[in-house]
């Protein structure tokens, strides 16, 4: 696996690939305007624009009134990413309280950064060395940057990324994070295979990735481990002990660095333990509870029990998770059943009567046209030892972060990083199929004698 080369001149086609995404971004932002609950169904937009609201008036993290799904008016609260919620107080301090002021902002930023981050991670597994550098794929050889720029291009056009870029929500941050802990995982990993020294830089922004990433959304925790133990794996097959525990060291004391302030803040407002937010009990309860039967709906709440201590989201994730704990120990069978339905929630590409046009137009024309591109492109790859080598954390992310879901709280939106992280394998298929395609139907375009594929004159 080569290097990520840093080009010396701008790229023309990935500048005109940024400013598309940015176009098409802002255009969605200025379409859904000054107004908190558009789209509709995307109600987590009203409570980060009430905290953002609260923080710029001085009353923390803190509703108003009794708000959704257990906060009392006046109450510190937990459930929602503080990250997030800060960043959105951060423009309204500049802007005033408008919700196009955040939709703007952060339609640019997901513009420019989400297929940037794209393109660096296809040019990372692919392990291109340079402009010049050439991978074979399908009939004969293309210049590598072709295949990130493919990707970056998806990325841009992608309906989904489009619209949640310009909402009131955690998704297009937590994504652009994502990506960038696997691209530093890869170059770590890319050490670790060619026996390179592993600068504790790398370990450390490692942490500093993953700790971003979790602030934004705490549902990235179980991945840690995870990729800790690939890391480890690698590590040790490579007999480099010493590089595993620092990089393990490293990113263990920069996740805790990032995580503990809240954790202490959690502390002074509960008086008891809360690592970060209050939220992952409640998924467990709701999503396995009894109402759902064997068939999951994911914008069905389930009511809270009763007896539960309102105010102290501490103790309520706590009794919440046992109660959704019990829920399976009581039916297992009903559990996997109700897990198995949530496979189609997670994976839904077809339009449905529950949701708006909004909704079916982006969910057909962004996962319903490129999850064939993502299955050829698995082929591929389970035909290509050294392709699949290379695509390989990916697919274990891409795993986890599934099963993870579906065995929890699985919404469409909840796919969407993993959508992103299988981009470099679309690129791949796209290419491949455009390359046949140009072989079968020249269209103006002559062969060479090593096979590669040129326009004539």
């Amino acid at each position: 696996m080569g290097t990520v080369s840093m080009r010396s001149r701008v790229d023309w086609r990935l500048m005109a690939i940024l400013a598309v995404a940015v176009l098409l971004r802002v255009a969605v932002a200025l379409y859904l305007g000054d107004v908190v609950d558009a789209p509709p169904l995307l109600t987590d937009q009203r409570s980060y624009h009430a905290l953002g609201y609260r923080l710029v008036d001085g009353h923390g993290f803190s509703f108003p009134k009794a708000w959704y799904p257990f906060t009392p008016a006046d109450t510190p609260t937990a459930h929602w990413s503080f990250l997030y919620s800060l960043f959105v107080a951060g423009v309204y301090t500049i802007f005033g309280p408008h919700p196009l002021a955040v939709r703007l902002i952060q339609a640019i930023l997901g513009g420019l950064l989400m297929p940037w981050m794209v393109y660096r991670l296809t040019m990372r597994v692919f392990g291109i060395g340079g402009e010049e550098s050439r991978v074979s794929v399908g009939t004969s050889a293309v210049k590598g940057e072709v295949l990130a720029l493919a990707a970056a291009a998806v990325t841009a056009l992608y309906a989904y990324f489009a619209l949640y870029a310009a909402t009131l929500m955690t998704e297009t941050f937590f994504i652009i994070a994502v990506l960038w802990t696997l691209d530093v995982a890869l170059s770590i990993v890319h050490r670790l295979q060619e026996d390179l020294p592993i600068p504790w830089w790398r370990g450390a922004l490692l942490g500093i990735s993953l700790g971003v990433t979790t602030l934004l959304r705490q549902s990235i925790l179980p991945w840690v481990p995870v990729l800790g133990l690939v890391i480890a794996w690698i590590g040790l097959r490579r007999r480099r002990l010493g590089d595993v525990i620092q990089v393990g060291l490293s990113i263990g004391v920069m996740l805790m660095l990032f995580v503990l302030p809240w954790t202490y803040r959690n502390y002074r407002a509960y008086h008891r333990f809360l690592l970060l937010n209050s939220n992952t009990g409640f998924a467990m309860y709701s999503a396995q509870h009894p109402i759902h039967g064997t068939r999951f709906s994911e914008f069905e709440a389930a009511p809270l029990p009763e007896g539960l201590a309102w105010g102290n989201e501490a103790e309520m994730d706590s009794a919440l998770m046992a109660q959704g704990v019990q829920f399976v120990l009581e039916d297992p069978v009903r559990y996997v059943l109700l897990s198995l339905s949530r496979v189609r929630a997670f994976f839904e590409f077809w339009p449905t009567p529950d949701t708006s046009l909004l909704h079916n137009l982006g969910r057909v024309g962004s996962f319903g046209l490129v999850l064939p591109l993502m299955i050829y492109g698995l082929v591929l790859a389970g035909r290509d030892g050294e392709v699949l080598r290379r695509v390989g954390l990916l697919l274990v992310f891409t795993a986890v972060y599934s099963v993870m879901h579906i065995l929890t709280w699985a919404m469409v939106r909840y796919r969407l990083p993993v959508d992103a992280v299988m981009m470099p394998i679309v690129g791949w298929a796209l290419v491949d199929l455009y390359q046949r395609f140009s072989l079968r139907f020249p269209m103006g375009r002559r062969t060479t004698p090593e096979g590669s594929v040129q326009p004539t004159d």
